[in-house]
């Protein structure tokens, strides 16, 4: 949880952001790789997915903020690439998507410290949702859209890792950041040599 603090707004919406990528990133502490790739709902998604996604979804962030970028390509390829995000492929590990996710993270928190709220930007085209046109805003209603979007992505992630096991989001980053036991909480002990552990 980010605790209530009198920060100034970019400080708040990087700590806001960072909590959903820490509730994104806690989802894989304690599984093994079989099941960070176990998609037990009815959806396609899986913990690993998730956060190889997020990291998927900070890199193009990433590109936004220091660039001014007025198209977003709707291609075939383009398509492959954000459904590609989703699945960690045979070839590739859970434990090296969190890294991946780890350095880009980085990159992403202090992209976002350095912008501007206020700043003036161009939202791109989203044919997606009926908007065909490049159209001007602020970098607030962009680094809003990014919470939100990481936000969705973190409780997804949450579901799955109940569905997995039992143990909610919340507990596992608590344990992660090193909470003390209370009434309210207990540290979750992950077997030695599975993810995050």
């Amino acid at each position: 949880m980010y605790a209530p603090a009198q920060h100034d707004e970019v400080t708040g919406l990087v700590n806001y952001l960072d909590e959903q990528l820490t509730a994104i990133r806690a989802a894989a502490l304690g599984l093994t790789e079989e099941q960070a790739r176990e998609t037990p709902c009815r959806s396609a998604l899986s913990v690993g997915g998730i956060i190889k996604h997020a990291a998927y979804v900070m890199r193009g962030a990433l590109e936004r903020l220091r660039t001014e970028v007025t198209e977003q390509p709707v291609d075939a390829a383009a398509y492959a690439a954000f459904t590609d995000s989703f699945a960690v492929r045979d070839d590739e590990s859970v434990a090296g998507t969190i890294e991946d996710f780890d350095r880009v993270r980085a990159q992403l928190l202090a992209t976002v410290a350095a912008t501007d709220p206020a700043g003036d930007a161009i939202a791109p085209p989203a044919p997606w949702h009926g908007i065909f046109d490049a159209r001007p805003i602020h970098a607030r209603y962009y680094l809003v859209h990014l919470i939100e979007e990481c936000a969705r992505h973190a409780g997804h992630a949450d579901i799955i890792r109940e569905q997995i096991d039992g143990v909610s989001v919340p507990t596992l980053a608590l344990t992660l950041a090193g909470a003390s036991a209370n009434d309210f909480f207990q540290p979750y002990r992950p077997t030695p040599g599975t993810l995050l552990a």
